[in-house]
């Protein structure tokens, strides 16, 4: 070889333009991206399903077919026939442990009078799709859908098993969905992380704003008060009334402002929020993170009274939501209940929380105790990770917008994967803030997404899976 500096060039060159594949075409995956988001909306996969049979089936058969028709191999697991979740895996090498794509295909059940569109027909309007899932989760399904297909397609060489859950009962019914999973066949989706719902791209005035990470969530649990009193004729007014002394209890829980406990996401999104609000915004998401208990008492009395989210991000919450007591209105009842919806933070010992419950009731005749929930386990997800820097990138790259590690105070099925070690993650699509107030959100009559949102997604949901798993 007359040129071997040359020679060597080329065969360098020749080996990396085999392991970094060509981009996909995105401008022609967006007329596939549509079509299966669309056919997954029509599926009435409502949980309590309106259309017996119902459940989850219809969107795991289609999505199982896609994937056999792609050669992408997909096996069915089921507590219930009619309930099935979906579990797909693309084999690497494995050098590094598996990366599972999540999203759940049940959705909240609706009053079809309400819908301007009909609930199931994916209607495009305006540059919106409108359908129930549209945002919650149907387009996290088409995502990782899309992923798959892509990187099966585009003969990516990987480092890493990327394992896809489809799952069912998300809504409410967990038993069906990652409960059983993880209880029955935690070995198929096992994983080092997950990329799953629980974040989002939020916009303003049509300009992205910034993104969200979930990294953490709140645990539900439930408290129950009970009083006991003498029953009577309403006539005759008594001081055991068991509603007037439980209504002073639950007006004592109701008031009550746990003590604030910043852990590391939370820490992080109001240091990385303060950068990107005014100076007097900013100096609350200062001040609340600040040792000195003055400055933080008082950010923390703003959100209590004007960022109710906020100040809940920040605590252990207890909110009062359901009274019973009586049965006639001459009759003295005599046992009253108040059930308490308490959103744990994830280290929070709730048996020392229910002392504390107990403590700001003072009277000892008040019974407190949980009630029964669907109580999901607790775990903990880490901000210095490979998935979580790579997120950020592609956040950057996508969106030109900074990322904010959020602990969500509601609750999602990657708490049952935390506690079992799984470093989980919340993405979404980027959605209007002012869609919500107006009724177009996730669990509104009139679900809806933008097209090009989605499109954005789907594009920043394949980037981040190739950085996490491209052989290097």
């Amino acid at each position: 070889m007359r040129h071997p500096a040359l020679a060597l060039l080329l065969i360098a060159t020749t080996a990396l333009s085999a392991q970094t594949p060509q981009a996909p075409d995105w401008a022609k995956a967006e007329d596939e991206t549509m079509q299966h988001f669309q056919a997954l909306l029509r599926f009435d996969t409502s949980d309590p399903p309106m259309t017996p049979p119902g459940g989850e089936k219809p969107a795991a058969d289609y999505i199982k077919q896609v994937l056999d028709k792609e050669g992408i191999p997909a096996e069915l697991f089921a507590l219930e026939a009619n309930r099935p979740n979906v579990v797909a895996r693309l084999k690497g090498n494995g050098s590094k442990r598996p990366l599972l794509l999540m999203a759940h295909t049940d959705v909240v059940n609706v009053d079809p009078k309400k819908w301007t569109h009909p609930p199931f027909s994916a209607t495009r309007d305006g540059g919106y799709v409108y359908g129930r899932g549209a945002v919650d989760d149907k387009d996290n399904v088409t995502a990782v859908l899309m992923a798959l297909l892509t990187l099966k397609r585009q003969n990516v060489p990987l480092d890493r098993d990327v394992i896809a859950l489809f799952e069912s009962g998300e809504e409410g019914a967990v038993r069906f969905g990652i409960q059983y999973m993880v209880e029955n066949h935690f070995n198929t989706i096992d994983s080092e992380f997950c990329i799953a719902e629980g974040g989002g791209v939020t916009r303003q005035n049509g300009q992205v704003k910034f993104a969200s990470v979930q990294t953490l969530e709140k645990i539900p649990r439930a408290i129950q008060l009970t009083a006991q009193g003498v029953a009577g004729h309403g006539s005759v007014p008594l001081e055991s009334n068991s509603i007037v002394r439980l209504s002073d209890a639950v007006a004592k829980v109701g008031k009550w402002s746990p003590p604030i406990r910043p852990n590391e996401t939370t820490a992080a999104y109001f240091k990385r929020l303060a950068t990107i609000s005014t100076a007097e915004e900013a100096q609350r998401y200062r001040d609340v993170l600040s040792p000195d208990p003055k400055l933080a008492g008082a950010a923390d009395a703003y959100f209590r009274a004007n960022e109710p989210r906020h100040a809940s991000m920040l605590r252990t919450s207890a909110s009062p939501n359901i009274f019973t007591a009586g049965y006639r209105v001459n009759v003295i009842p005599s046992e009253a209940t108040a059930t308490v919806d308490v959103r744990m933070l994830p280290d929070e010992d709730p048996q020392s929380f229910l002392e504390q419950v107990k403590t700001v009731i003072g009277d000892p005749s008040i019974e407190v105790e949980f009630a029964a929930r669907d109580v999901r386990p607790g775990g903990t997800t880490r901000l210095n990770t490979e998935a979580f820097e790579v997120l950020e990138a592609n956040i950057t790259k996508h969106y030109k917008a900074i990322t904010l590690p959020t602990m969500s105070t509601g609750a999602t099925d990657m708490a049952y994967l935390r506690a079992k070690g799984i470093q989980c993650y919340g993405v979404g699509p980027a959605t209007d803030i002012e869609d919500g107030p107006k009724g177009f959100g996730a669990h509104s009559d009139q679900e809806r997404i933008l097209e090009s949102e989605l499109h954005r997604f789907v594009r920043f949901h394949y980037d981040v899976v190739v950085d996490l798993v491209r052989r290097r």
